[in-house]
């Protein structure tokens, strides 16, 4: 099976990555502006440079790491291509822009469309990826999907009208988490804590206290109730985050992120 990945921007390096440990060198397809970036690419992963007319005669997954607004464009310029091909996948991981808008530019029924959403940590392996798809898009193609970025992290597949809450949640989520480490490390620090050690702590615990959650299956609030201790520090710590709003402030914060996430799309709508 032949990969091609249109665009090596950070995210289509971090994915073309993982599927680089799945797809032979010679079947893995490189494109971008900068020819360097994808010698650089082969160089470190393997895979082999490519043109956008070789790419979209000859592969059978795409990824399109382009921006959003190019996209559109970028298809209807190998539209007579697209009208000739019966076993493609297309995947976009442009945010807002929806599977229907795709198809209307595509106009071939026989082309599948996927759409993912990654988020950061898939650089290291340990990324969420939400996924939808066309309903010509067969449960083996999604499969084959899942084997190609198994080792860029978890895959979710979700309804299309559940993306922009899982890009709230998951795709914006790193960044709410950086923040709640450097604001541990910085309390630390201030207690006394080098700051190295400081931040390698908050850092390892918010992995460890995740790996919890996901290993145990336990609720968080359970979880977070058998470290209380009556009359402790922990409760304490606890009783003060309630007091200041840090829930509430978490929860605001990821409705901000999907207001803009659904603003963002219909803008790329329109265009």
């Amino acid at each position: 099976m032949k990969v091609a990945f249109i665009g090596l921007g950070n995210m289509g390096t971090s994915l073309a990555k993982a599927v680089a440990k799945e797809v032979a060198a010679p079947d893995l397809l490189l494109v971008n502006r900068s020819p360097q970036k994808v010698q650089d690419f082969i160089s470190q992963c393997g895979g082999t440079a490519s043109s956008l007319q070789q790419a979209f005669e000859e592969a059978e997954v795409i990824f399109l790491g382009v921006k959003p607004y190019q996209i559109c464009p970028l298809l209807e310029d190998y539209q007579e291509v697209l009208s000739q091909r019966s076993d493609l996948l297309l995947i976009s991981m442009a945010a807002g822009l929806g599977l229907e808008k795709m198809a209307g530019v595509v106009k071939n029924d026989r082309v599948g469309l996927i759409r993912i959403m990654p988020n950061m940590p898939v650089a290291i392996g340990q990324g969420v990826i939400s996924l939808v798809r066309s309903q010509i898009v067969t449960d083996q193609q999604v499969a084959q999907v899942k084997q190609l970025l198994a080792r860029a992290g978890a895959l979710y597949e979700i309804e299309e009208k559940l993306m922009d809450p899982a890009t709230s949640v998951a795709g914006c989520g790193p960044a709410f988490v950086y923040q709640m480490i450097e604001a541990m490390a910085d309390a630390g620090v201030s207690l006394g804590l080098s700051r190295e050690k400081a931040l390698q702590m908050a850092a390892q615990t918010f992995r460890g206290a995740s790996q919890m959650v996901l290993e145990t299956g336990e609720h968080p609030a359970r979880l977070r109730d058998a470290v209380c201790s009556p009359g402790g520090s922990t409760i304490a710590g606890v009783n003060r985050l309630e007091q200041v709003g840090l829930r509430g402030d978490i929860i605001a914060g990821v409705e901000a992120a999907y207001k803009r996430t659904q603003e963002m799309g219909q803008e790329a709508a329109k265009k």
